[in-house]
């Protein structure tokens, strides 16, 4: 089965260009010219991945990936911002966000399907363990089910955010250097920062509230999931 990729942007050859190549890669694609349409798309095609432009008429890059986010049919939709801002606080903001994954205008198009393919991987591969759930303290890791929960409530998570604490619990005790992340949860693009490790940590810091002490830094090499009792989290 194709993959469906919904790119969203209101220059008519940016569009054509970009579906032009994605269509020649094997992806099915679709369009839209403003950010409420996207939303509508987005809903009812349910697609694998949008490529969204920051600047739309209307609602914003920004405001759309919000709306996606907060719906249950689509907060797990892969998300490429593309951007003609240089400022990094532009780009940190989208992450922020949840994006997956952002590309600077101008871009060369066989690197926009390489990163929608790279995307694609990272939230559908087999690379999370399946079976048993893993437990720590407040927090529960259901990774049959693709759940989180603290204290017996439902966590909503990205699916980026997702496999970040994954990697880290399962890998639990042991450092996690930023760039062992970025190879693992981001597939390692050279022109991703590290400070993309430490946003993404930032939110899922957030939405994990009381289980957030699990998540610790450990100062000039990256992050560690905190052994609980007596140094094993139980399985």
């Amino acid at each position: 089965m194709r993959h469906h990729v919904l790119v969203v942007d209101d220059e008519p050859d940016i569009t054509a260009l970009v579906a032009y190549h994605l269509a020649k890669a094997g992806y099915q694609v679709s369009t839209a010219v403003n950010g409420a349409e996207a939303i509508r798309l987005a809903e009812d095609q349910a697609p694998d991945l949008v490529v969204l432009d920051l600047m739309l008429p209307g609602l914003s890059g920004y405001e759309v990936l919000e709306a996606l986010r907060r719906r249950p049919q689509t907060r797990d939709v892969g998300v490429i911002l593309l951007t003609a801002r240089k400022d990094e606080s532009d780009r940190i903001k989208g992450l922020s966000l949840g994006a997956d994954d952002y590309l600077m205008k101008p871009f060369a198009p066989q690197e926009l399907v390489l990163r929608v393919g790279a995307v694609l991987r990272r939230l559908g591969g087999p690379a999370i363990a399946s079976g048993s759930k893993l437990v720590a303290g407040p927090l529960t890791i259901d990774r049959s089910a693709h759940r989180v929960l603290v204290n017996a409530r439902e966590i909503e998570l990205t699916a980026t955010e997702y496999k970040l604490l994954v990697t880290l619990a399962e890998r639990r005790g042991r450092v996690q250097t930023r760039a062992q992340l970025l190879e693992t949860v981001w597939d390692a693009h050279p022109d991703i920062q590290t400070r993309t490790v430490d946003m993404h940590m930032q939110r899922l810091r957030t939405k994990l509230g009381p289980a957030s002490s699990l998540l610790e830094t450990v100062r000039g090499f990256g992050y560690r999931f905190k052994t609980t009792d007596g140094g094993k989290a139980r399985r």
